[in-house]
């Protein structure tokens, strides 16, 4: 078990930070006193965390950036760099959704999720990596259950925490076994969250969609990422149906498969679509932590 520095000690480095288990996790850090760098593309919501967290007495700065886009990412790092001086611990949150089947998503949204969802992910790890090493800190990625399993009408989400797993994975191994480094590498793997998710999701149904029950709080995630910057850890599953829904995905593949099938319509609610595009291109600025449960 690797012993990082203690939250109150850090400075941390979140990307998706406005909204969701990003932003929670965002202001549960800054309650127990770590520095923090926030980033996100949504500009306005930011600077509203930021003056939220300066009130309470925080150290935090924010910095706008499209984590598809790896030039970005590193000014995320640079600004970091020359407000606080190092890294302890980067969390790689930032992602988004498309709920439709996979014969009918466009190429070029599937290529923006990746681009979000695993580009993402890799630039942030890739561009962390020094600074971990030299503070011996900590790289968190921000997978899902379906990281192992699959979920219908979400199919390409499902493949991006796939690939997201699959680097993660081979990343831990060079820099862990192979370089004995001393920075930890985590994959957080949640269930279903309670969070703006599914309103911030391309939406290609005639229905508004939803995450099925039963969904957990974001402030378990939050805790799990936060214990994960000080204890490391390898894979980290949040939720009882994670542990289940991996479990199975991996013992009894094909039950997983009929089970996976019957979540078809505990995605969709019975109400017209509200914001068919989501958040794919645009941000959402809807700064809050959970979802709403009807428009």
């Amino acid at each position: 078990m690797a012993n990082h520095k203690e939250i109150n000690e850090q400075v941390i480095v979140i990307t998706g930070a406005s909204s969701g288990i990003g932003l929670c996790t965002a202001l549960m850090a800054a309650e127990r006193g770590a520095k923090l760098v926030l980033a996100a593309r949504s500009k306005a919501t930011l600077l509203d965390v930021v003056e939220e967290i300066h009130s309470l007495g925080g150290e935090v700065i924010s910095v706008v950036a499209d984590v598809g886009d790896r030039a970005q990412v590193e000014n995320i790092a640079q600004e970091a760099i020359a407000k606080f001086g190092r890294i302890d611990t980067w969390v790689n949150d930032a992602g988004v959704s498309i709920y439709g089947r996979l014969d009918e998503v466009s190429e070029e949204d599937s290529r923006k999720l990746f681009d979000t969802n695993f580009w993402g992910v890799v630039n942030g790890s890739l561009t962390a990596l020094p600074y971990l090493r030299a503070s011996q800190g900590a790289l968190i990625n921000i997978g899902s259950e379906v990281s192992d399993a699959v979920i219908p009408l979400q199919g390409m989400y499902s493949a991006s925490k796939h690939a997201v797993k699959g680097f993660t994975d081979a990343l831990r191994v060079e820099i862990e076994e192979v370089d004995k480094d001393e920075m930890t590498i985590t994959l957080i793997q949640p269930t279903a969250v309670n969070t703006p998710y599914p309103e911030h999701a391309m939406n290609y149904m005639d229905k508004e969609p939803k995450l099925p029950d039963p969904m957990i709080d974001p402030q378990q995630v939050a805790d799990a990422i936060l214990n994960a910057a000080v204890e490391g850890g390898r894979d980290v599953r949040v939720g009882s149906m994670a542990v289940m829904n991996t479990m199975l995905s991996k013992m009894m593949p094909s039950i997983a498969d009929k089970l996976s099938a019957k979540q078809i319509t505990r995605q969709q609610k019975d109400s017209m679509p509200y914001n068919p595009s989501g958040a794919l291109y645009e941000p959402s600025e809807t700064g809050r932590i959970y979802g709403v449960p009807n428009h």
